[in-house]
């Protein structure tokens, strides 16, 4: 099973555009909603060469599978998320000073590409955590907890005197 976040680059001379389509290799997301594994997923992506590295932008679909953490109802929203990753070819693309904690750049292993890591930390970033129906539960059936707000409550006569101070 090959998986649609891998990208040959071998050849790239400049820029490429490539489309591949197959099912979710692990499942990405937050625990409430997420892309399942082995749902079929798109991704698109622009492939730019940067002499050391290679530039790219993908766009990923797929359909989510959750629940609302409302009334549990089962949510199956589309997907549409946008990755921008720069993958390292040579150790020596991107340098800093020394002591600069930065974080490390993916590397291309073997003439390919694993987009794979910067989509589940998108979807980390993107999807909510606490889902809910688009445009609210159908159920609202839920009970009002005691001492809803602007109830009155009749004041106490002991106080009834504090009323000139207000």
């Amino acid at each position: 099973m090959t998986s649609p976040f891998v990208f040959n680059i071998a050849g790239l001379t400049d820029f490429a555009q490539r489309t591949q389509t197959g099912p979710n290799p692990t499942r990405i997301g937050p625990e409430m909603i997420g892309l399942a594994e082995g749902e079929e997923i798109t991704v698109e992506a622009t492939l730019s060469q940067l002499g050391g590295g290679v530039l790219v932008n993908a766009d990923v679909r797929g359909r989510l599978t959750g629940q609302c953490v409302r009334c549990l109802t089962e949510l199956h929203p589309q997907l549409e998320l946008h990755v921008t990753q720069v993958f390292s070819v040579s150790p020596d693309f991107v340098t800093g000073e020394e002591g600069d904690e930065a974080d490390d750049l993916p590397e291309v292993v073997g003439d390919k590409i694993d987009l794979l890591q910067s989509v589940i930390d998108e979807a980390g970033l993107t999807l909510p955590f606490n889902p809910t129906c688009e445009g609210g539960c159908e159920e609202t059936d839920t009970p009002a907890p005691d001492g809803v707000s602007g109830e009155f409550k009749p004041v106490d006569p002991r106080w009834t005197d504090l009323e000139k101070f207000l």
